[in-house]
């Protein structure tokens, strides 16, 4: 799967989150990692994290694999080819921060691709999951940060309620200022009680890309200026 914008930009958002926070994030769970494209990008700007990325299909991991070793933070870059919910049975380690882009499409028309459909669909992690897997990982002081499409934005925050699990900050996307949102972003911890809420546009109304989202990916894309 090549990676989108809007995983580019929940990635970029992410690591300068982390950056800015008062105590010092040594470990990262990256799960349904891909291609490595968050982890990479969370480790290039947080010098003292270490991440462990768990992607359930063999093809993808091989790739994260390489993406890793072809980096300047491979020592600090762990991929293990699992699903979440045997790798979660297998370790005992709480983590700072979790990271998750995960299957976005559940019961939408599937391809003829498995590899697409375990990439693209939730069959193999449902959100309920998720959130059941989050809340045995995550340290107590821990931090949660999920993209997921803007129409399943009510029911995650349902099943986050049922978990006592709790918002942080919410991030609206949208691609122009014409479009309706498209994707949502969630900062999640276990103690929170004010939500943060804002917007990104992607592109502004010359079709370029807004302010917001050249600050955050300048570090990312080697022309945007």
């Amino acid at each position: 799967m090549k990676a989108c914008t809007d995983a580019c930009l929940f990635g970029a958002w992410v690591a300068a989150k982390v950056l800015c926070f008062q105590f010092p994030v040594s470990s990262c769970l990256d799960i349904g990692t891909g291609t490595g494209l968050l982890s990479l990008m969370l480790v290039q700007m947080n010098t003292d994290v270490f991440i462990d990325a768990v992607e359930i299909d063999e093809a993808a991991a091989l790739q994260a694999s390489e993406n890793f070793k072809s980096s300047s933070w491979q020592e600090r870059l762990n991929v293990y080819t699992d699903s979440i919910q045997h790798f979660a049975t297998s370790t005992n380690k709480k983590y700072d921060v979790i990271i998750c882009n995960p299957p976005f499409y559940e019961h939408d028309l599937k391809s003829l691709n498995q590899q697409r459909n375990i990439a693209l669909h939730s069959n193999k992690l449902s959100l309920e999951e998720l959130v059941f897997y989050i809340d045995k990982l995550l340290a107590d002081d821990g931090y949660f940060f999920v993209l997921l499409p803007y129409h399943r934005t009510n029911y995650f925050e349902e099943l986050l309620l049922k978990n006592k699990l709790h918002i942080k900050e919410k991030v609206s996307i949208k691609q122009t200022p014409k479009h309706n949102y498209f994707r949502t972003i969630f900062w999640v911890d276990r103690k929170s009680v004010t939500v943060l809420q804002s917007e990104i546009i992607i592109m502004n109304e010359e079709n370029e890309y807004s302010s917001k989202f050249k600050e955050l990916l300048k570090d990312y894309y080697l022309k945007l200026s």
